[in-house]
């Protein structure tokens, strides 16, 4: 556990949360509750070992930071990711709930996640697209069978094949929102192939002019020819917070086309039950509704 000053803030929470998710806990030492919460979080901080980083912030000493982040009643803790700010809770919430809440966000254990793999192995490529393809042949307008089936000849590289078997619903793509993905994804490789400007170019463009959207957009584009996603999202981000409504919301609609290009399928699950949200697909949605909704 580390007190954290407006100081050492950069370095303890923000650089910090780029390689271990970050827990923030806002508290004051008149407070009550503050008094229950601090010892579980230290107590559930050496328990999962190294799978995040707990530090203490006191508000009272620290406005600026409790300011920063909206703190309105304590205790409350936030988790960050990557730098930003992914989700948090108020209250001295049982144990086992803040649990809960740690193990919706945090990577599983090294254990945990080689026993994921083992149980989870992935599908042979060639098996999953001769499925996808007769899912597609057996019921043509069966439109979530013909996007996995598009998107896996996509990440395959047979994109012309991809577009062969992405033809019969062209006209669909205003009306269905995943085929405007496929679409997008797909323009973004015909720009790269047609050699659109070098990265390095769009770069300096960008270093020059940061409200240059127009070659923010265009490298978004070649990162997703590339497969670099999250990448594409953050410099698509940049737009967002920039400017909202640039050309007709043109950077939340690749945003989101990201998100459905990266999401994989849901997995089956019990009834009553709801399957998890892939981690990097949650974190990108909620970064994307922070920007909008400020």
């Amino acid at each position: 556990m580390i007190d954290v000053t407006l100081q050492n803030f950069e370095n303890e929470v923000i650089n910090a949360s780029k390689s271990v998710p970050v827990l923030v806990d806002f508290w004051a030492t008149w407070c009550g509750p503050c008094k229950v919460i601090g010892p579980l979080l230290e107590k559930l901080e050496a328990q999962y070992a190294g799978r995040f980083k707990l530090v203490k912030i006191d508000s009272d000493q620290e406005q600026q930071l409790a300011a920063a982040f909206g703190i309105r009643s304590i205790p409350t803790c936030i988790l960050l990711m990557d730098g930003q700010p992914v989700d948090g809770f108020m209250g001295a919430l049982p144990e086992g709930k803040i649990k809960e809440f740690l193990d919706k966000h945090l990577p599983p254990a090294e254990e945990e996640e080689e026993e994921l793999l083992e149980q989870e192995a992935p599908a042979d490529a060639g098996s999953q697209l001769e499925r996808l393809e007769q899912a597609v042949a057996a019921d043509p307008a069966n439109d979530d069978a013909r996007f996995e089936y598009v998107k896996a000849l996509l990440l395959a590289d047979r994109i012309d094949d991809a577009k062969v078997a992405f033809a019969p619903v062209i006209g669909k793509v205003a009306a269905v929102r995943r085929f405007d993905s496929l679409q997008r994804w797909l323009d973004a490789l015909d720009a790269a192939a047609a050699g659109a400007a070098a990265l390095s170019d769009l770069d300096a463009r960008i270093a020059a002019d940061r409200r240059d959207f127009d070659a923010r957009h265009r490298k978004a584009q070649l990162l997703m020819a590339r497969g670099q996603w999250t990448q594409a999202m953050d410099e698509l981000l940049e737009i967002l917070m920039r400017d909202k409504a640039w050309n007709e919301e043109l950077a939340r609609r690749t945003y989101i086309a990201i998100l459905d290009i990266i999401e994989p399928p849901r997995p089956k699950v019990a009834e009553g039950q709801i399957p998890p949200d892939d981690p990097t697909v949650a974190t990108y949605r909620r970064r994307l509704s922070s920007v909008v909704l400020s």
